[in-house]
């Protein structure tokens, strides 16, 4: 029995190096701005990561591997961090587009109205009638 769990603490250990590399592909990505590249990877990443959290409930790991698995952990969890700041400032840069957008749609709403009916007005003017 003990043969059928030997690649398994390996194979948590490949599935935690190849989410750090995932999770630092997409911190370049969020760097870049590539936002859309960024969203496809995250399913990719939960994926992943869902497979991880079930090959971790199967298999107690070793102090070595642990301590492995903690190294890569902290790192994943650092870039995490930092794509998470990046995608506050564009929701920051997202929210302020937004509010320009609606204040000129405003703006649009009010001053358009007069400067039809100026012009309206105007056109009457032009024709001779009052």
């Amino acid at each position: 029995m003990a043969t059928s769990n030997a690649g398994k603490p390996a194979t948590v250990i490949v599935g935690y190096v190849q989410l750090q590399e995932l999770v630092s592909g997409m911190l370049e990505l969020a760097r870049a701005g590539d936002w859309e590249a960024l969203i496809e990877r995250q399913a990719d990443y939960l994926q992943l990561a869902e497979r991880l959290r079930r090959l971790d409930a199967e298999q107690p790991l070793g102090e070595a591997d642990a301590s492995r698995k903690a190294e890569l952990l902290e790192s994943i969890l650092a870039d995490d961090l930092a794509i998470r700041e990046y995608l506050l400032v564009r929701r920051n840069e997202l929210g302020q587009l937004m509010d320009s957008s609606r204040r000129q749609r405003d703006l649009h709403r009010s001053y358009g109205k007069q400067a039809s009916s100026t012009n309206a007005a105007g056109n009457h003017y032009d024709q001779g009638t009052p």
